[in-house]
């Protein structure tokens, strides 16, 4: 059973609901990566999605885009992520690490080299963005590493594409809550709470919601029905311009804690 796995077995027996925060990896800074993760899951978080850093993130908002652009310039790549991450396993073991990008980089490092680098420097699984399910044949050898691909799912999903998905899904299955990039503040919980019922109806994964989620209150509200938040571009804009790896991780502990207890206070 892998790390994700146990996690969110864990959870469902304990009647939690997930807290996932994203930030880009080398915002604000490449020594704050590890201090960040670590206060992250000092205040509450289950999951951490950690950002790699690519020139044309199509998905995102101009939130993460800067930070991104930041990151690159900061000479922030597949090789110091991992090490990061294997900075990260020598006090923490338990909380799995999602990468979360694009194919594009990926490739470039040589998808079969980076899926035996990332399992032994500790990641658990990949989202890649422009992976879909219909192009699952490009991301095999992470799988065949060990790697857990996370895949997507959105309001313009057809039926029919929504049951593959579900078929194919591992570890846990990522709603986006809205068309569109990351950072917009649309969030319809009505909408939400309906199209996550009918997800879990054919998923065997649990159901994590992202997009829109930018407090407290969008995260308890999202909390009240799907398994799992994730936080990503209000924390990464709480994060910029933080002047040193202690203010980037005191920012993290700062921004993340009073969201898992909101999100606690709906259980």
């Amino acid at each position: 059973m892998s790390r994700i796995e146990r996690r969110f077995g864990d959870l469902a027996a304990r009647g939690r609901t997930g807290l996932i925060p994203f930030f880009t990896a080398g915002d604000p800074s490449p020594d704050a990566v590890v201090p960040v993760m670590h206060a992250l899951v000092e205040a509450g978080a289950d999951l951490i999605e950690l950002g790699v850093p690519f020139s044309d993130p199509m998905a995102d908002g101009p939130v993460i885009q800067h930070a991104s652009e930041r990151a690159l310039a900061k000479g922030m790549g597949i090789a110091r992520i991992l090490e990061r991450v294997r900075e990260f396993r020598a006090r923490d073991d338990a909380t799995p690490v999602v990468l979360m990008g694009y194919l594009n980089p990926v490739e470039i490092h040589g998808v079969a080299r980076f899926g035996a680098e990332a399992v032994a420097a500790g990641v658990d699984g990949v989202l890649l963005v422009d992976c879909p399910v219909e192009e699952f044949a490009a991301a095999a050898p992470l799988r065949d590493a060990g790697l857990t691909q996370v895949l997507l799912a959105a309001p313009t999903t057809t039926d029919a594409r929504l049951a593959q998905v579900c078929a194919a899904a591992r570890g846990f299955l990522y709603y986006v809550s809205f068309a569109g990039i990351t950072g917009a503040d649309r969030l319809s919980t009505g909408d939400v709470r309906e199209r996550v019922a009918a997800i879990r109806r054919q998923a065997s994964t649990p159901v994590a919601v992202g997009f829109g989620v930018r407090d407290a209150a969008s995260a308890a509200a999202i909390g009240d029905f799907a398994d799992a938040v994730v936080i990503g571009s209000a924390l990464v804009e709480r994060l910029a311009g933080a002047a040193d790896a202690n203010e980037a991780a005191e920012r993290a502990r700062a921004f993340l804690a009073p969201i898992r207890a909101a999100v606690d206070a709906k259980q």
